[in-house]
Parts: structure tokens; sequence; C-alpha cells
């Protein structure tokens, strides 16, 4: 591609029916491949500000430090996020809760079996673990909690939990875009946990247990597998792709750059309130793709959606995947450009996304796509200026459609043996 490549027609002035409209298809965009996002890590034993730069499929991650783990953590290969609604009204019911699941996570995240383990000195009990992970490594698990809006005011208007005068101004109830179809039994949640893990079946047991742990007081209100990371907080490592075909994430922040995790990804005592220093913001989005529509697409015109080739992901008039995009080479709809942070006031966003297959619709077709996890210190000029840019223009949009969301406060790192999750909130 020249520069002039920006004054091709747009694809409105075609007049050609989309392969949506042939199919029946509706769209919505956001950052499945191109220039967002940053991160860092947590632990226990050492410091959350000691990033993981080699990935070792055994190892534990520390659980205890300043951030939580899970973050700027370099990325593992497996998901299970789950959100959870809060069925108590207890105050003291939820805060018990809390310091349970925290002491059960840091056990976990370490390779070690929750409480006594899998067995019981009562017979007639049920064991303090559930045990489909006895004997496996940590496998890099890390377990990231986040609290959502309903938690400090419900549905309702009410204040359950004598929080609501806490709920941080960014914690905002996410606009309406162009082309979401959202689905309320995949959206919001009172409470959410991300397990990250390179065994799926730890990340799954850890779920599992605090699901069953927090029995009676919470229940997963929906849920989310992930495999096959869409991101990297580890630059020197090979670039991801996406369900199509794409490196994602190449101009994702470093879990080592400090300095831009400081000024894009973690609240500060400033700008935030007080309990949600050194924590973050979570935004979760499920992005269903239209694998077959996508599948019968040519390369040329795959390649002018995204602005990058899709063999070395290089920006298009470059040769390196890492090169600096030429911007103004790239069709004005191209998702690059629409997401890189030039377009967008220097917005940037850490993104740990996944791919994920859940099926088929009922019509033959594959129920798959990405399932995003951006984190930031503001969606307010993270997320939100970001996807309007691109669910307004973005090429991408024809293939892909937002049909879950939530966004989550995620609170700073448990210090000690002695902390908790969501202790300065509820202090």
């Amino acid at each position: 591609m020249t520069d002039e490549a920006n004054t091709a027609p747009s694809p409105e002035a075609n007049t050609a029916p989309s392969r949506r409209a042939l199919i029946g298809w509706g769209g919505a965009g956001l950052a499945l491949g191109a220039a967002a996002a940053g991160g860092a890590a947590a632990a226990l034993g050492g410091g959350a500000d000691d990033t993981e730069t080699v990935a070792d499929s055994g190892a534990a991650v520390p659980f205890y430090g300043a951030h939580q783990a899970g973050i700027a953590t370099a990325v593992q290969d497996r998901l299970h996020f789950a959100a959870f609604d809060v069925t108590t009204d207890d105050r003291a019911e939820l805060i018990a809760l809390l310091k349970e699941w925290t002491k059960a996570a840091a056990r976990m995240t370490q390779g070690h079996a929750v409480g006594g383990g899998a067995v019981s000195d009562l017979a007639e009990a049920p064991p303090d673990d559930t045990g489909e992970a006895l004997g496996l490594k940590a496998s890099r698990l890390t377990l990231t909690i986040g609290f959502g809006p309903t938690l400090f005011t419900d549905k309702k208007g009410k204040d359950r939990f004598g929080i609501a005068d806490r709920r941080p101004e960014a914690l905002i109830d996410l606009p309406a875009f162009p082309g979401d179809n959202l689905d309320a039994a995949r959206s919001d949640g009172d409470l959410c946990v991300q397990a990250c893990a390179d065994d799926p079946q730890v990340a799954v047991h850890a779920i599992r247990n605090l699901a069953r742990i927090g029995m009676g007081k919470v229940a997963i209100r929906w849920s989310q597998l992930g495999f096959g990371k869409t991101s990297s907080t580890t630059p020197d490592a090979q670039t991801p792709r996406n369900m199509m075909g794409f490196k994602d994430g190449t101009r994702n922040i470093a879990g080592t750059d400090t300095a831009a995790l400081e000024k894009h990804v973690w609240v500060s005592g400033k700008a935030g309130p007080a309990w949600l220093a050194g924590g973050s913001y979570l935004v979760a989005r499920r992005i269903r793709m239209h694998i077959e529509t996508w599948d019968r697409t040519s390369l040329k015109e795959q390649e002018d959606v995204f602005g990058r080739d899709k063999g070395e992901g290089a920006p298009q008039g470059k040769q390196h995947e890492r090169d600096e995009p030429n911007l103004k080479a790239m069709l004005p709809t191209a998702h690059v450009r629409l997401a890189h942070p030039d377009s967008n006031g220097g917005a940037r966003i850490l993104r740990r996304g996944y791919s994920f297959t859940d099926g088929t619709d009922g019509l033959g077709r594959l129920d798959a796509g990405l399932f995003f996890l951006a984190y930031q210190h503001d969606v307010r000029d993270g997320f939100v200026p970001v996807q309007r840019a691109l669910a307004r223009k973005d090429a991408l949009n024809e293939y892909i459609q937002h049909v879950g969301s939530a966004l989550f406060a995620v609170p700073p790192g448990v210090r000690d043996a002695d902390d908790w999750w969501g202790r300065a909130l509820f202090s």
C-alpha cells in the first residue's frame, strides 16, 4: 500500500450488498488485533512488581504484592472467567466470603489444595477441595477479582452493603455502542474472577472451588472458557494470533514497562478513590466472529480490513511486524488505523484476550470468537473512546458482533497473609 491508499473510496460508496447482508449478520467492533494495551504481576512471597518474562508452565506466580497478578503477568494459555451475583444482603457474610476466597486463592495459585485438601476427617462431610487438580503443577495460575457497579448499588438502587458512596466515578454504566447485540445473560455481574493458567484443568478447578466456597452467598451469573491467548505482555515472545488468523496485540503494553503501566493501567491515589489505588478497571467483552463469512473473504480484503499482512503481521506498506505503522497507508476503515493511539488522543489499554469456541448456533455455524479483556486506569479515556471510533467506522464490524459486556473495578493486590481482597473498600 502507498500513502495514497487513504484516498480510496470508502466502503459506503460501494453499492454492492455486504457479505453480512447476504448472510443476515449484524456487526460492531473492538480491538481484535491492533494497537492498544499494557501490563504487571502480583506475588505470593514476592512482590507484584516482579513481572514474569519467561513462561514456565509449571511455575507458581507470586500472589502477594502491590498489584493483583493476572494483569501485567505474562499471559497464560488458558482462561476461565466467571461473573457472580451476590445472593446475600448481609455485609458481614460478604466480607467473610472475600476473606475465605483470598485464602483459597493464595493456596491454589501456589499449587496447593484448598484447606485440608481432598480428604476429610469426617466421612459424612465433603472435602475442602474438589480434588481434580491434585498432583498438577501450579501452571502459573493467577486469580484476579473485580467489583461490578451493581455491588455498590443494585439495579433497584439499593445500597445493600453500605458502599454506594465509595463507587468510583470511573465505574460507569458502559454506553450502548452502535452494532451491540448484548445478551443480558452474558453481561454484568456483582463480582468477577479471572482465572488464567497454562493448564485448563487448573483454571477450571480454581473457579469451581471459589463457587463451591461461595454457595449460598454468591452464584455464577455467567462464565467463559478461553484458549489461545490473543495478546502478550512479553514483547520478546511471539505475538499470538486470533481466530481470524491475524497476529493480535502487537503493540500491547509490556509488563516490564513501568512508566506505561503507571500512566495507562494502574489507578493512582490522586485520580481515583484511595481504596482503589494500585488497582485498575477491567472491561470484558464477548465478541462473536462470523467465521464462515470471514473464511470466504479474499486475502487482500482481509488484510485491508486489519491494515496488516496476514503472514508476517507487518503494517501495510512495511516489512516487519513491529515496524512503526504508516496509518495513512491504510484504508480509513482499517482496524489498526482506527485503534491506534495516534487516532485516539494517545489512549492505550492493556489487553489479555482469549479465543473461544462454544459449539454451534443451531444453524451450522460456529459460536466462536474473541473474549476481549482490557485493563486501564480509566475507561472514560481508554476503552470508551476507542470503541466508539471502532463501532462507527471499523471495516471489521462486518465480521464481528459484541454479544456480552461487563465492567469491573479491580482492587490493588493483597499485601500479606493478613490482607484480603477488597479490604480497603470495606474498611
